[in-house]
């Protein structure tokens, strides 16, 4: 088997952009992913991908940005970190042309413990620490209205932040950081709210270890499905469709629910599917 490489990739500097149009003897597959779940999931999928005739190239980036700007330069082929309204957000901000090319998974996003243990001991003042990118912030934002902690203000939805708190009766402080920083706030926070694979970093398992989180079978699950990104023209091309259709085969639902316990579920389809793969990571606990 071809060795799957994956490289930490720091401080990279926004590229030109370029277009890219895949030829159909192309038979190598670059993407940039975060580290986990995405490149671990993507680890499992080389050797499926390495049987039907792909090579499979990964690179794990620490950050949200970099594995936009790569794959609309034209240097990837696809990436594999984001849901579908970061994606949009960053498309609308930065000019770019990435497009979904496939659902892959999707992760609760939760309330974790800081330095206290339970949603009953939050007072008055109180620190809990956020993502503060566009949609993650509001996701964050609003998790903590389904939970009572403060109120936004009506239609405030995917785009709120923090200045869309209607009401705020313990005067809590919502504490904005950059999202790999948000598990490192625990330490000073009462609480903290994670990206399901930033929770997964630092140890925690949704359903053991949060608060509070999204249900598999709500709306989140379609909203903030992990995606598959491409260059707009390039979501029909035979590697990326090769890859869609093995991250999404039993053999790597079955690694998802195996190895996360729930945090992590396998993205279909259907209601009575996605009930279906919700009872499946459920039994995997």
């Amino acid at each position: 088997m071809k060795k799957l490489t994956a490289a930490l990739i720091t401080g990279i500097a926004a590229l030109a952009l370029t277009t890219a149009v895949f030829a159909d003897d192309d038979t190598t597959i670059k993407v940039a992913a975060s580290a986990t779940p995405h490149a671990e999931i993507l680890e499992q999928a080389a050797p499926i991908l390495e049987e039907q005739g792909y090579t499979l190239e990964v690179t794990v980036f620490e950050d949200y940005v970099q594995p936009n700007n790569v794959v609309e330069a034209g240097d990837f082929d696809a990436n594999y970190f984001q849901h579908i309204p970061y994606l949009e957000s960053f498309n609308e901000e930065q000019g770019t042309h990435l497009v979904n090319a496939g659902g892959i998974h999707y992760e609760p996003f939760g309330i974790y413990p800081g330095k206290k243990a339970d949603l009953s001991e939050l007072a008055e003042g109180d620190d809990i620490a956020i993502p503060n990118d566009t949609t993650n912030e509001a996701r964050a934002l609003l998790l903590l209205q389904d939970n009572g902690i403060i109120t936004l203000n009506e239609g405030a939805g995917l785009t709120a932040t923090v200045n869309d708190i209607a009401e705020n009766p313990m005067n809590i402080n919502i504490v904005e950081l950059e999202a790999a920083q948000v598990p490192r706030a625990a330490a000073d926070a009462a609480f903290i709210v994670l990206n399901g694979n930033y929770a997964i970093q630092a140890g925690f398992i949704v359903s053991r270890d949060a608060l509070a989180y999204e249900a598999g079978d709500s709306e989140a699950a379609k909203t903030y499905v992990n995606v598959i990104a491409v260059k707009e023209g390039n979501e029909t091309s035979p590697k990326i469709q090769a890859l869609v259709d093995v991250l999404k085969s039993d053999e790597i639902v079955s690694f998802i629910n195996e190895k996360w316990e729930g945090a992590v579920i396998p993205f279909v389809e259907g209601e009575e599917a996605v009930e279906a793969a919700t009872e499946a990571a459920t039994e995997a606990l």
